[in-house]
């Protein structure tokens, strides 16, 4: 399944964010692809963050990384960068954006 999602970075964190994703932990990135991603992309306009996710199951991937120390860490120095953050609530698995069109 594919996944686009919506973050927004804090106008004066944007270094810091983009230098954050050039040393993202080898050992989250190995939790992310066994929960069933196979591909991840962040594209940035501004402030805004716009995901896509190819992944086997988009509720799997949120609940395996919920509780994953690793991804708390990760997901604790991620709030403090960004206005918008990754639900990794229930909730969030509704969360991705609508498809408007494809082709």
């Amino acid at each position: 399944m594919r996944i686009a999602l919506h973050t927004r970075v804090r106008e004066d964190r944007i270094d810091e964010y983009e230098a954050a994703h050039r040393e993202v932990p080898a050992e989250l990135t190995a939790a992310i692809r066994a929960a069933g991603v196979t591909s991840w992309s962040i594209w940035r306009s501004g402030c805004e963050l716009f995901h896509l996710i190819d992944c086997e199951d988009y509720a799997r991937l949120l609940a395996e990384l919920e509780h994953l120390p690793v991804n708390i860490t990760w997901q604790t120095r991620m709030a403090d960068l960004l206005d918008v953050v990754h639900d990794y609530s229930k909730d969030g698995a509704a969360a991705g954006l609508p498809v408007v069109w494809q082709l």
